[in-house]
Parts: C-alpha cells; structure tokens; sequence
C-alpha cells in the first residue's frame, strides 16, 4: 500500500493552482470538470503516482472559503536547501510563517509556510534529495 493523494478544499482553484506551481514549484497534472455535480479537480505534484503522491485541490462551485478546523494539521515537503526554499517562496510572493531553523528540542531543520486558503506547509531539509 502507498499513499496516492491528499485532497484540499480550495475557494479560488486557479489561484491555488499558482501558489502550489508557482511558489512551491510544483507542476499541474491534470483537470477534471464536473459541472452536474458542481466541482473542479486540480492534480498538482512533484511526479505523478505511482511513485509520487499528489495533491489534490478540489473546487466546489460558490465556495470561496473554508475554515480547516483543528483537526488538519500539514502537509510536509522534503527539500535539499530549506534556506533558500524559504527565500524563493517569499520573493514568490508566498508566506512564510516559520523561518527556517532546526525544530524545537532537535536538529532537524524545518521551517513552515501558509497557502492563500489558510492550509499550513511544513517545509523539512533533507541533503542528499
């Protein structure tokens, strides 16, 4: 068993769909229409499954926002350079919430940013990627 997708509710796709390319340099897979059920599927990722997990961003007709409650937590990213990751995003316009450093009681160095609906991005430095 492996992990396929995780799916996000999102109240503007196509800006979505920027931050996760543009900002987080990921790329959009595939769309997928479904007017007689009011909804729009967005596929963005590193790769695509098998070997990748994808995110799933999903579009319900007339809904701009959601609160992700207090259940959600992150999503994680692996990296080589969290530093300049952190940079990249910021001068990319994203949002930087924890600036990189090694986590609490640790050495693992991490960092976080938020996308435009508010979902939280663990960012996690891993050499050798």
């Amino acid at each position: 068993m492996r992990f396929l997708h995780t799916m996000l509710r999102v109240g503007d796709l196509q800006r979505s769909i920027d931050f996760y390319t543009k900002v987080l340099g990921m790329t959009l897979l595939r769309t997928s229409d479904n007017p007689s059920q009011k909804y729009t599927l967005a596929f963005v990722g590193y790769g695509t499954n098998p070997e990748h997990a994808e995110l799933e961003l999903t579009y319900n007709y007339g809904v701009d926002s959601y609160d992700p409650g207090t259940a959600y937590g992150h999503i994680a990213i692996g990296m080589e350079d969290i530093y300049k990751a952190c940079d990249d995003i910021r001068n990319s316009g994203g949002n930087v919430t924890r600036e990189a450093g090694p986590v609490k009681g640790g050495t693992t160095v991490i960092a976080f940013v938020q996308d435009p609906d508010g979902y939280k991005i663990e960012l996690i430095e891993r050499k050798g990627m």
